[in-house]
């Protein structure tokens, strides 16, 4: 059924594309993605000449969107072994990748080596060693960054904040600790260091906390310049800009903070007496997030008088387990019913064996009935990527959208996928 009255993402009929893929559904839109992609160097890259900007792939990676990232201009970060080799497979050139990771696998380290990885960043003093001994063996030379905790706190939830100085990531903001990593670095024959890397925490709407982790960023720079001779070359300021998932969040555009960034670089490096570094930033989510929606069939319904009414779908947990593990909040369209008025309130349930498996709490919609189709908005960042199979249930299928054109990105899995990796255990 194609019908006007319909939820329209992207200029599909979100019903007919539940019917023809049926659902859950992952829908992205190739063309959202490419204009994200593009605001990204009109606002920052072409402003800024040097400048970098990779495409944190956790957020939302397949072989697809590495080539449309490669072709966008961006680079990519990367953050395990299996990331890495989906880029490699992709045919990503290597020299724009940054890898990141606060525990790589000695297998990891030289898998990026000997793909010459165009980045590494370093989460602790150690991995310099582990580094060195690698490229040794291998007699290439390795370009790295070193990750710092800026003791920079978000507005964000605990689970996703990352600048705090209790942090699993990067090397604490302890000049003694630093000078030594900074030192090993150095000497490293195999190791060229050029500069450091922060992040802060995912879905962030402050200005400030920017400006305050790149001030103490060159601080630090400018007492290793005195103290080592070390002048830095790139700071890498990492993403997290946050998006809308409901109407309550007022997104920024990307501009309004590298332009905050850009502005204390360029005036604290001519205070400082340093050489301005060129910046590297890493946006994921704000790429992808509002891209991707995720399209539901809503079967039974239970309502509890004077408590709430339940709307159950068929995914939920398995699919975005974002709500469950972050309280993290969503707007929904029942999308064959968008004309219609809300004048209901429902709680969109998960069909998990969960009490905690719930999607959205009191959503205002039109009456519902089982068949309907619901279209859950902003979920291509953290869905696929985080999607499991816990129940048994099989990981959904995703559509890549582009122009007129819908085409299947990543096949659905089948009970026969679940076996896959299963092996005849000797048991009677």
């Amino acid at each position: 059924m194609t019908s006007s009255q319909n939820y329209q993402f992207a200029g599909h009929d979100t019903v007919a594309l539940a019917q023809q893929y049926g659902t859950p559904l992952y829908v992205v839109s190739e063309d959202i993605i490419r204009h994200r992609c593009q605001m990204i160097r009109s606002e920052f890259l072409d402003k800024h000449p040097g400048s970098r900007a990779a495409y944190a792939s956790k957020a939302f990676l397949s072989m697809a969107m590495c080539k449309i990232i490669q072709s966008e201009g961006l680079c990519l970060d990367v953050v395990s072994g299996g990331e890495l080799y989906t880029a490699r497979e992709a045919g990503f050139p290597m020299e724009r990748v940054i890898f990141h990771g606060n525990n790589k696998s000695m297998e990891e380290l030289t898998m990026a080596v000997e793909w010459k990885v165009g980045r590494i960043v370093v989460d602790h003093p150690e991995e310099i060693t582990l580094l060195e001994a690698i490229a040794s063996e291998e007699n290439r030379c390795v370009d790295i960054q070193i990750r710092i905790v800026p003791e920079v706190e978000g507005e964000t939830h605990r689970h996703i904040m990352t600048g705090q100085k209790d942090s699993k990531f990067g090397i604490p903001l302890v000049p003694e600790i630093i000078e030594k990593a900074v030192q090993s670095a150095l000497a490293a024959p195999h190791i060229n260091l050029k500069g450091f890397h922060f992040h802060l925490g995912s879905n962030l709407f402050q200005q400030e906390i920017y400006v305050e982790a790149v001030e103490k960023v060159l601080q630090l720079c400018q007492q290793l310049k005195e103290k080592l001779g070390f002048e830095v070359e790139e700071i890498n300021a990492g993403g997290g800009y946050g998006i809308r998932y409901t109407e309550k969040d007022k997104p920024h555009p990307p501009s309004w903070y590298t332009d905050a960034i850009m502005e204390t670089v360029i005036k604290r490096s001519r205070e400082l007496k340093l050489k301005q570094p060129t910046v590297t930033i890493e946006p994921g989510r704000w790429i992808i997030g509002e891209a991707g929606i995720t399209l539901y069939t809503i079967g039974a319904i239970k309502e509890i008088p004077e408590v709430r009414t339940y709307a159950s779908v068929d995914g939920g947990l398995p699919d975005n387990v974002r709500p469950a593990l972050y309280d993290a909040q969503y707007d929904a369209i029942v999308a064959n019913k968008a004309d219609q008025e809300k004048t209901e309130t429902v709680t969109i349930a998960g069909k998990c064996c969960e009490t905690g498996d719930i999607l959205i709490y009191d959503l205002k919609a039109p009456p519902l009935q089982r068949g309907d189709t619901l279209a859950v908005l902003s979920t291509g960042a953290y869905g696929e990527s985080m999607a499991n199979n816990y129940n048994r249930l099989p990981r959904p299928a995703t559509v890549l959208l582009t122009g007129n054109e819908a085409r299947l990105m990543i096949r659905r899995e089948t009970f026969e996928d679940l076996l896959r990796r299963e092996r005849e255990a000797d048991v009677e």
